[in-house]
């Protein structure tokens, strides 16, 4: 993903979107699924992505005081949407927000470079991305446990219990 036809501010605001957008996704994915382990992890990533905009508002307003945040409608950057309706099956989203995560570590990698390298803001963009593709992967195991299962969404309440 090529970032350099970007401006720096236009990146920070696609960047908080995304994650806003990752935030709610999540979050609504819970409800879809009576999965309790499933819903822990949806919950995990959402308050992850959260965590992930709180620290791109931070780079936002440190370099742009004088801005006011203003999230857009749409950004010049392209970066996945994902469309959910009520029957969009969970197994789709899954595939589709593991679209993202890897989008979104690309991304980060990226937008590092426009840091000094070994700065704060540099090392944490690379862990970020590092933690997209951390992501990628809970949702990559789920999607295919969920493709084996999704008819019914197939879910035992004491599979989980000890003896």
């Amino acid at each position: 993903m090529d970032l350099n036809n970007f401006e720096l501010e236009d990146l920070l605001l696609a960047a908080i979107k995304s994650e806003q957008e990752s935030n709610k996704l999540y979050s609504k994915m819970v409800k879809k699924t009576k999965n309790g382990l499933l819903q822990d992890k949806l919950e995990f990533l959402a308050k992850e992505e959260e965590k992930h905009r709180e620290f791109i508002e931070e780079i936002y307003k440190n370099h742009f005081p004088e801005e006011e945040l203003k999230i857009p409608d749409k950004t010049p950057v392209p970066l996945p949407e994902i469309q959910m309706t009520d029957d969009t099956p969970l197994s789709v989203l899954l595939k589709e927000a593991m679209n993202a995560e890897q989008n979104a570590s690309d991304f980060y990698k990226n937008l590092a470079e426009r840091f000094e390298q070994g700065s704060k803001i540099n090392n944490t963009l690379l862990y970020f991305s590092d933690m997209e593709i951390g992501h990628y992967k809970i949702l990559e195991m789920e999607k295919n446990s969920m493709e084996r299962y999704e008819e019914d969404d197939v879910y035992w309440p004491m599979v989980h219990a000890g003896p």
